[in-house]
């Protein structure tokens, strides 16, 4: 499968994996050129089987859909084996995570996220589209704290329009509108209001209006449409509870209505705006301008590349650029190591290792060298100015300022005779200001062994062929984690999300090896090239060793605990488990769980850290869902919780 990885790496670093499911797995990664955070959904396309078409129903819905509470779609690519759908990251992670996390959100809060979704669906709507499966999983939170929708693969354009009456029962069966679990025809935009009012029931209580482990009841009781009304509800949500959760879609309010809804509008006094914010037939002119630099054309040429839309590496690093500039950073791309490898600089580090005497054309060698080192000095002085337009005489002047009293042809001849008088004159001549270190006195160097590669998170800085095969080896590991066979050959569940969650990584900054020197005069220059390097590489941390758990800040994902030792928590845990029929293997301090029916099925997988909070310092439980149905995962996670003592 490296051949499917190979085009995927060539633009992305691949980093944890943040979600899975029956068939797809969601890993964090880094855009090359942009370095943003990008959501990576990873199919294999033998696995999909019959579900392919519901992956290509989504790819085509993201593709026609653009606005700012709908998970942005960046980059599509398709292999012969393989499907990778690049997507917005959205580290605020569900929002069925959130509510379950603050028990119920207050109508003020609630409100801000429902008139968000009212936005979202009704251009959806407005674009011909039906979701079908709207529910607290599938919006995710970004990193502004605002709502985006997500998983289209079971929504529907119907060739007659909107209006157009559908057949197939799908979505979540709690969230499913009375005529789809009858199997009667049904509109799209009826259904999907059922949804919302379901969601919006979730987010003012806490829990779901219909509810029941058996399904035939569960059935039953949303024909019926009685659920219970809590004390605490105003008269105003109730009121817009009852519109939207009536039996006969006819007598349901329309999204249109929605809008302008009272308790919508309270507090803000003006409708919802459901226009988007993202007109394709609008381009960037900072991004375009950064696009056509970096790829050497015309500013004409690159904005009908963008026009087109084809999601590939183009319209990407378009997409990133402008999310980037929305955010107050810098509209820049970044060369990575591929768009490096021909050029000058690369050409010279490949040639530090080799000795004076070896070299064919030593002083063309060396002058280019002096020039190229003079141009990257320069370049660092005026970023903005480009290579073919730093000209002779600023080269001139550059030389004369740091090199006042040496003259350059008696330096490459006094190195390629190699006479040790010769370059001990060299350096008395040698202004003290000169940019480069003094040689030294040349003495045997041992060879550093190199070290051990991380297979998870790759370094920055290694070359092409070794990031290949580093990330390949990363998406092997995960693919063959100790996790239920059932995991690998699931069948495929509606419930589809691409989960992103708060993390903690650290970039890996291994030692460099020690490089082998030259002449004593080569080996001054190899001096000045490092500080140019050193000027122009970014600063990397060190990866800290970790010999405990994992040190994080409280989350809305977390469970705060009164102990302060890990293991004890941990061991506290692990009893408990098997007392609720929950299998697990044990990795650090994280459980990885799962739940089988009686016919060996695995029915819920989730995730329990050991985390190390800083205020209070206390042990908390990090939870993560990853398969399963999201209400059953939070009675069993609470149980497990208030059974253990901790």
């Amino acid at each position: 499968m490296a051949i499917d990885n190979e085009e995927l790496l060539k633009h992305y670093e691949l980093q944890e994996t943040i979600g899975s499911g029956g068939f797809a797995k969601v890993k964090l990664a880094s855009h090359k050129l942009t370095r943003e955070k990008v959501a990576v959904k990873i199919m294999d396309k033998e696995s999909l089987g019959e579900d392919l078409p519901r992956v290509q129903t989504e790819i085509e819905a993201m593709k026609n859909l653009s606005h700012q509470h709908i998970c942005r779609l960046y980059h599509v690519i398709e292999t012969a084996h393989k499907i990778f759908i690049i997507m917005e990251y959205c580290p605020g992670g569900e929002l069925f995570d959130y509510i379950i996390a603050k028990d119920r959100l207050s109508e003020e809060e609630a409100r801000i996220f429902f008139r968000q979704i009212v936005s979202a669906v009704a251009y959806v709507h407005s674009q011909g589209y039906a979701h079908r499966d709207l529910k607290p999983e599938n919006l995710l939170i970004d990193e502004d704290h605002n709502l985006k929708l997500i998983d289209f693969g079971l929504c529907a354009k119907p060739k007659g329009g909107l209006n157009y009456q559908l057949t197939t029962c799908c979505g979540s069966p709690a969230y499913a509108a009375p005529e789809l679990i009858q199997g009667k025809a049904y509109i799209g935009s009826e259904a999907d209001i059922w949804s919302m009012g379901i969601l919006l029931y979730a987010l003012l209580c806490g829990f779901l209006p219909f509810d029941d482990d058996n399904m035939v009841t569960l059935y039953r009781k949303i024909m019926r449409g009685k659920y219970n009304i809590p004390k605490w509800l105003s008269p105003a949500s109730v009121l817009i509870l009852n519109q939207m959760l009536q039996v006969d879609p006819k007598k349901r309010i329309t999204v249109k209505h929605l809008l302008t809804h009272p308790w919508l509008m309270q507090d803000y006094g003006c409708p919802v705006d459901w226009r988007t914010r993202y007109p394709i037939d609008r381009l960037d002119e900072d991004c375009i301008t950064e696009l056509s630099v970096f790829f050497k054309c015309s500013k004409k040429h690159m904005s009908s590349l963008v026009s087109e839309w084809k999601y590939d590496r183009i319209t990407a690093a378009y997409l990133l650029l402008l999310h980037k500039k929305s955010h107050g950073k810098s509209v820049r791309l970044f060369a990575c190591a591929e768009q490096q490898v021909s050029t000058p600089l690369t050409e010279l580090k490949s040639k530090r290792n080799i000795n004076f005497e070896d070299l064919e054309d030593d002083q063309a060698c060396i002058r280019g060298s002096l020039d190229f080192i003079d141009k990257c000095i320069l370049k660092e002085k005026f970023p903005f100015t480009n290579s073919s337009q730093v000209t002779e005489q600023a080269l001139k002047d550059h030389s004369e300022d740091n090199f006042q009293s040496l003259d350059k042809q008696q330096k490459l001849a006094s190195m390629k005779s190699g006479n040790k008088e010769n370059i001990k004159q060299i350096k008395v001549h040698m202004n003290v200001n000169d940019n480069f270190v003094q040689p030294e006195t040349r003495t045997p160097v041992v060879q550093k062994s190199r070290e051990k590669k991380n297979l998870v998170i790759p370094r920055r800085n290694e070359d092409v062929p070794n990031k290949a095969v580093v990330k390949e080896t990363s998406l092997n590991q995960d693919s063959n984690q100790d996790v239920p066979q059932e995991h690998t050959a699931a069948a495929f569940s509606p419930e589809r999300r691409t989960r992103s969650l708060d993390i903690n990584l650290y970039q890996n900054n291994g030692e460099s090896s020690q490089k082998k020197k030259g002449t004593k005069m080569f080996g001054s220059l190899e001096r000045g090239l490092d500080k140019v390097i050193t000027m122009l590489t970014p600063s990397k941390r060190k990866r800290p060793f970790k010999d405990g758990p994992r040190k994080i800040k409280a989350q809305y994902n977390v469970t705060t605990t009164t102990m302060v030792n890990a293991d004890q928590a941990l061991d506290e845990i692990i009893r408990i488990l098997p007392t609720k029929r929950v299998d697990f293997v044990q990795k650090g301090y994280t459980l990885k769980c799962w739940t089988r029916s009686d016919f060996g099925k695995v029915t819920m997988q989730f995730k329990l850290e050991m985390c190390q909070l800083s205020k209070p310092e206390v042990i908390g439980i990090r939870r993560q869902r990853l398969k399963g149905d999201a209400w059953v995962y939070k009675r069993l996670v609470e149980d497990i919780l208030s059974s253990s003592n901790i």
